[in-house]
C-alpha cells in the first residue's frame, strides 16, 4: 500500500482515498488473516486447548463447513462443527492437531470474495498420527462489520487426486 493510502474495508464503494490495486491488497490481506485465524484456531498441541470459540468470530451467523472427502459431505454449522470437535477432544480422542495454508488465490468481486486454498494439516486422533493434504474452497461475504467467512469446503487428497502445482 503506498504511503497516504488508507483503505477503508467495509465498502468499497465510499472508498475514496485508497487506489483500486490498494484496495484489493486490503481485502486479500484481511481474507487471508480470516483462514489463518481459522487454522489457528483449530490448531493445538499436546496438553493445549484448541481455541474453537474463536471460530465464531471469523463467520456469519449461517456459515457453513463442509468436510467433502467421503462419499458423503459432511455439512456443519459452525455449532456443530465445534461441537462434534471439542467433543472429540474432550474425550481424549483428538490429542493434536495442526493445520496450515500451503499457498491460495483469491478472487474479488465488489461485496463477495472466493480463496481456493492448498492446505496440509497433521494429528493424533486415537492414538494414531495422521497427516493429509487437500485443497479447501473458502467463501467470504462483505457485512456491514467486515468480511466473514460465509462458508469453508474441504477435500483430502487420496490415490488419484492430488493437489495442482500452484497449491502444493
Amino acid at each position: 500500500m503506498a504511503a497516504g493510502d488508507h483503505c477503508k474495508l467495509i465498502d468499497p464503494a465510499v472508498v475514496k482515498t485508497c487506489s483500486p490495486d490498494a484496495y484489493a491488497e486490503s481485502v486479500r490481506s484481511e481474507l487471508k488473516r480470516l483462514v489463518n485465524g481459522f487454522f489457528d484456531a483449530v490448531s493445538f498441541e499436546v496438553g493445549a486447548t484448541p481455541s474453537y470459540g474463536r471460530i465464531h468470530e471469523l463467520f456469519i451467523d449461517t456459515g457453513l463447513l463442509i468436510k467433502n472427502s467421503g462419499v458423503v459431505p459432511e455439512i456443519s454449522s459452525v455449532r456443530q462443527f465445534i461441537e462434534l470437535r471439542q467433543a472429540s477432544v474432550d474425550c481424549g480422542d483428538l490429542t493434536r492437531f495442526h493445520e496450515a495454508e500451503l499457498a491460495a488465490t483469491t478472487d474479488v468481486f465488489g461485496n463477495v470474495a472466493h480463496r481456493f486454498s492448498g492446505y496440509e494439516k497433521s494429528g493424533t486422533l486415537r492414538g494414531v498420527p495422521f497427516e493429509a493434504r487437500g485443497m479447501i474452497s473458502t467463501q467470504f461475504v462483505l457485512t456491514p462489520t467486515g468480511w466473514k467467512i460465509s462458508s469453508m469446503a474441504w477435500d483430502d487428497e487420496r490415490h488419484g487426486l492430488l493437489l495442482p502445482a500452484p497449491y502444493a
